[in-house]
């Protein structure tokens, strides 16, 4: 049997903006691994292949920054997956601790209330029925040919929801990683609240003294090679990546940092990608944080309204979606970077490649891609070009590269996100000159 994960169509990645602009959504993590590593355990794959949207195809063939079960065998928007085996087609938006469809059986499509596709279960005897050379049309023909049952597996609905259900998740994978105990090397003295049966530190992680892990209520998983400074506190349930630094950190509970990352600061119940910096003081809260972000110091989000009502968010600028929570801080694209003293408001967009600087008082809640925030307005600044340089000098410095299809992937992101920055800009400039 072949699993395919298929990403979902644009209308519903959108939801998942501005991290879903530069990955397919199984790529987006929860707990300690992304959706897709958890797909993949629940089905038990050893034969994965991909489908993303065209533009970022070769980005992410050749992106090695990956994990090890999504790099193996690495097959993208290759057609020929699509014969010659039992397959099941699975929409990353499925939930992976509820997913209950066997990998082999009769042929059968299951759809969402919408009548969208979240999965297709395809028996090889049954492919001779469909055309193979095209996903989308190998798609629509499984709808139309194979029977339909209508599905309730439960299902992400907007990138918030991965933040909100953190907590949870963290818990739920370190029970199902089964380790705890210390491998690594832990510098007296030190403390450990709670039990110790829900404290995994790995080989190579390297604790300092003077800090305090707290899995009182909740574990706490260091992964292999993080390194903790003095005067860190370490809030169960949370999971520090792979070579993540914390510098002090009030680290409160419900985090997943890394891997790779330099943390300092208060970080609360908050999603943070590989490569992303927050060395300095500031909170962060509640947040999803992209890939290669530089956090200047005293950056600071809101994520709870004054009078306690439910925050909304702008994920196209114009339409304001009720989060149902009272607690959702800043949704931070990849490259973002800040200056010091920047002030994020609550349920905060900020786009992809979007260079901040602060005005003393709470930004905008949307600021498009690749907008230079400047003098309290949204402008184009010095362009793209000079966005990609500092990209590029970023990776470098990490021993990553900026590749020739990752600048063809962003600069299809520039031209699918212009229409918001350009109205932001044209509103900008209106009101400069009225100043």
């Amino acid at each position: 049997m072949r699993l395919v994960l298929l990403d979902s169509p644009d209308e519903v990645r959108r939801n998942f903006y501005p991290l879903a602009l530069s990955r397919p959504l199984w790529e987006l993590r929860c707990g300690f691994s992304s959706l897709g590593e958890k797909l993949i355990a629940k089905v038990g794959a050893g034969d994965v292949a991909y489908f993303v949207p065209d533009y970022m195809a070769d980005a992410y063939r050749t992106k090695v920054e990956r994990p090890l079960r999504l790099r193996s065998g690495l097959a993208v928007n290759d057609s020929s997956v699509l014969d010659g085996d039992d397959l099941l087609i699975v929409d990353p938006r499925v939930k992976a601790d509820s997913f209950n469809v066997a990998g082999r059986g009769p042929s059968e499509v299951g759809l969402d209330e919408q009548g969208d596709v979240l999965y297709a279960r395809v028996a090889k005897a049954d492919l001779a029925k469909l055309p193979t050379g095209d996903i989308g049309k190998f798609i629509a023909a499984a709808k139309a040919k194979l029977p339909n049952v209508r599905s309730a597996l439960p299902t992400w609905q907007y990138i918030w929801d991965l933040v909100l259900a953190n907590a949870e998740q963290i818990t739920a994978d370190f029970a199902a990683a089964g380790q705890s105990g210390v491998e690594g090397k832990v510098e007296q003295p030190n403390a450990i609240r709670g039990s110790k049966k829900d404290v995994y530190i790995a080989p190579g992680a390297r604790v300092h003294p003077m800090v305090v892990i707290d899995a009182e209520n909740g574990p706490v998983y260091i992964d292999q090679d993080a390194e903790i400074y003095p005067f860190s506190r370490v809030e169960g349930p949370c999971y520090i990546g792979k070579e993540s630094v914390l510098f002090g950190a009030k680290c409160r509970e419900g985090n997943s940092i890394g891997p790779a990352c330099r943390v300092g600061g208060e970080v609360e119940e908050s999603i943070v990608h590989g490569y992303s910096n927050k060395y300095h003081d500031g909170f962060l809260g509640h947040a999803y944080v992209g890939e290669w972000v530089n956090l200047g110091a005293l950056t600071a989000n809101s994520d709870l309204k004054n009078d306690y009502s439910t925050v909304s968010v702008m994920l196209d600028g114009r339409r304001a979606i009720d989060t149902g929570s009272t607690k959702v801080g800043s949704l931070i694209g990849d490259h973002v970077k800040t200056s010091i003293g920047t002030l994020l408001n609550t349920g905060s967009y900020v786009g992809a490649m979007a260079l901040i600087m602060a005005t003393g008082k709470p930004l905008p809640k949307f600021i498009p891609s690749f907008a230079w925030f400047l003098e309290g307005v949204v402008t184009k600044g010095f362009g793209k070009g000079k966005l990609y340089e500092t990209a590029k000098m970023a990776m470098g410095r990490r021993g990553c590269r900026w590749s020739e299809a990752e600048q063809a992937m962003w600069d299809a992101v520039f031209e699918m996100t212009a229409p918001m920055r350009n109205e932001a800009v044209k509103k900008g400039r209106r009101v400069m000159l009225a100043r």
